[in-house]
């Protein structure tokens, strides 16, 4: 029998699952409030690590006023992508926000020879952040990552809405997605290591802090004092550590660093090793940076794009969307919703791509996508309201226009970003590997395809990046995509685990096909319950899907006739009879038992 203890914290962390989704009430408001706090948490990571891992191939290293200006819009952007998602997309309590998986693509692009920042602007004593030089040495560069965007986003919205994604799906399996996904960050070791490297102490306080709060206290519950209607003041636990492991091990090595900046045993010299460690090491940038600013489209100038990096962002794209589909099957599961029908998903990744496309307008440096943390978060704190998610989206809305988060974002020290990289893209690494589970790894066969693509991955960019020369057609524009192609790992690694998948013969079992598809096979659940949680709202999906000729469009539900609904309720009706009887014999045999 459940303690008063564990009655409180179900109360709270144990509501009743989606109650936004299946139009229960909203949760308590600690639990309201305190889900909220956490939607917004799980956001920062890739919120901040967009812009700051782009910050050197757009040549702002040295300017953090820009970098909070990129941090205030990507916030922002991602704040009008969750609304669109949760109202006109999947539906789903899903986060959107800012994707490495455009990173590695875009990065590669901007380190072409025509692109690569001038000697100048590695010298901090060199660069005058206001000079109409430098600004339009990073803007250029901007608008050529935004137009780039745009242009790979209307794939994307095609994609999604002409429900071509179904199709693709039969081709690609584990052995596909494993290396396109542990290539995402894989590669990305070298700038982690140089920040972390700044400070190896502070970095690793910073993950000792994210691993003790994740891993060995997730289970510790803090009490907090709660006011309800009809009650007194009460406690009720709340799993504090395991919501927010990331912000207490920021906040506590950042508060290390201003004592130990105070007390001037970190070292004010520039050049000496643990400046960067310091909270003034990144300037003036919380005071410089205004109260308001408002992002907005084209604010940095009309996009431009090139051949080049269309066709290594698109890696990125695809990338992108076969993650949100698992994310789509694992956020309706946890909240206890039905699998998202097919008309759903492609809503949900052609919003994504009008998604990618309002922060290629509005010049975030990077695409949006599902989170993946939010999807793991409502296993732990069971609140799945889309409410929730709309008030966290309008949270993000006002941050963004509040430039002095993107300001306190910015002026994070630098060995303690490096440490909080070495976890997420560690997790990132292992969230690409756990697809094998679906395999047969002991087969010599995936564990060619696996090992293999994973290693091409790696050393054909590193050496293509090396002997750019050799690579020359004479043709620039051919030149420029050969080279933006062979230095994305994602691409080299995906396209390789693509063609040996598809020839090499082997059994659906052995690719992992079949249990890839049984774990993304729903029940028997009626169409009356996918149409609650899944239908357009304000009445849109009946007035227009019912439409004769809306109703052959991917992204429009197909609506049963009277007969087959009647057949669907009656199965329904047997399987509800069929669990009630289960549960009385279990419950005789529990009263006769000896």
């Amino acid at each position: 029998m459940a303690t008063k203890t564990q009655q409180q914290a179900t109360r709270c962390f144990g509501w009743r699952l989606c109650p936004g989704v299946l139009n229960d009430p909203v949760p308590p408001m600690p639990c309201w409030v305190g889900s909220l706090c956490e939607k917004r948490h799980q956001t920062m990571g890739g919120l901040v690590a967009v812009p700051l891992m782009l910050s050197e191939g757009l040549c702002l290293q040295h300017d953090l006023l820009t970098q909070s200006h990129l941090i205030s819009t990507i916030i922002f952007v991602s704040g009008i992508c969750t609304l669109l998602q949760v109202l006109f997309g999947v539906r789903l309590p899903i986060i959107q926000g800012g994707t490495l998986t455009f990173l590695t693509p875009t990065l590669a692009m901007l380190s072409l020879p025509n692109w690569k920042c001038p000697a100048w602007t590695n010298n901090a004593t060199l660069v005058n952040t206001s000079s109409p030089e430098f600004i339009q040495v990073w803007q250029t560069r901007m608008r050529e990552v935004q137009g780039t965007i745009i242009v790979t986003s209307c794939f994307q919205i095609f994609v999604g809405f002409s429900g071509l994604l179904g199709f693709l799906m039969r081709f690609i399996g584990p052995l596909t997605i494993a290396p396109t996904i542990t290539l995402v960050a894989l590669p990305l070791f070298e700038s982690a290591g140089d920040m972390a490297g700044q400070h190896w102490g502070i970095a690793f306080l910073t993950v000792f802090f994210i691993v003790l709060f994740s891993q060995y206290l997730k289970n510790v519950a803090v009490p907090l004092p709660s006011y309800e209607r009809g009650k007194k003041c009460h406690f009720f636990p709340i799993y504090l550590f395991q919501i927010f492991p990331v912000l207490l091990g920021l906040s506590l090595s950042w508060l290390l660093c201003y004592v130990l900046t105070v007390t001037s045993v970190l070292p004010e010299a520039p050049s000496a090793y643990g400046h960067l460690a310091r909270t003034d090491s990144r300037g003036d940038v919380l005071s410089r940076a205004p109260w308001f600013r408002l992002p907005y489209p084209g604010q940095w100038g009309t996009p431009t794009v090139s051949l080049a990096g269309v066709f290594g962002i698109l890696a990125g794209v695809i990338s992108s969307m076969l993650e949100s589909v698992g994310d789509y099957y694992a956020c309706a599961r946890l909240c206890g919703a039905p699998p998202p029908p097919k008309h759903a998903i492609s809503r949900g990744i052609g919003m994504e791509g009008i998604g990618c496309l309002l922060a290629g307008a509005w010049g975030t440096g990077s695409g949006t996508t599902s989170y993946s943390e939010n999807v793991g978060a409502l296993g732990i704190t069971k609140v799945g309201s889309r409410m929730v998610i709309i008030a966290a989206a309008c949270a993000m809305l006002l941050s963004g226009v509040f430039g002095k988060v993107g300001a306190m974002l910015a002026s994070i020290p630098t060995p303690v970003i490096g440490g909080m990289f070495l976890v997420m893209f560690g997790v990132i690494v292992a969230v690409g590997i756990s697809n094998l589970q679906y395999t047969d790894m002991n087969s010599s066969r995936n564990i060619f395809i696996f090992g293999f693509s994973l290693f091409a991955g790696l050393t054909i960019p590193n050496w293509a990046s090396k002997n750019s020369a050799l690579l020359e057609t004479g043709i620039i524009q051919l030149d420029q995509v050969i080279l933006v192609l062979l230095t994305t790992g994602m691409f080299v690694g995906g396209l390789l685990g693509f063609i040996l998948d598809n020839t090499i013969p082997g059994t659906q079992e052995e690719r992992g096909l079949l249990a890839w598809k049984q774990s993304h096979k729903g029940g028997m659940e009626s169409s009356q319950l996918i149409s609650k949680v899944y239908d357009l709202p304000f009445g849109i999906g009946t007035r227009y899907c019912n439409v004769s000729w809306f109703r052959y469009l991917p992204a429009c539900p197909r609506r049963l006739s009277c007969d087959k609904r009647m057949d669907e309720l009656k199965v329904v009706g047997q399987k509800i009879n069929v669990k009630a009887s289960l549960e009385r014999n279990s419950e005789i045999g529990d009263d006769t038992r000896i």
